[in-house]
């Protein structure tokens, strides 16, 4: 199961949290990846001073803004996720 989650704390909700996880959830729909991707929230990732909004994906944190959350998860999570096929 390949693990992704955003963070959803102060600073990252203002930069745009919400509007990622619409998008991932969005996507995840799309694509039918529910049996493959364990998704969620987790409250502050200690990344605060960062540009963006911290994503965790399997073990390894990216700072990502709304307006690059499709192109992440088409070439990071989705690329990961053919190559196990």
């Amino acid at each position: 199961m390949t693990n992704l989650s955003v963070c959803i704390g102060s600073s990252c909700h203002i930069n745009g949290s919400y509007n990622i996880i619409q998008t991932f959830q969005q996507l995840i729909e799309e694509n039918h990846l529910h049996e493959k991707i364990d998704f969620k929230a987790e409250f502050c990732s200690k990344m605060c001073n960062r540009e963006g909004v911290a994503v965790n994906f399997n073990g390894e944190t990216f700072n990502i803004t709304p307006e690059n959350a499709y192109k992440f998860f088409d070439q990071t999570v989705l690329g990961l996720i053919n190559q196990k096929i």
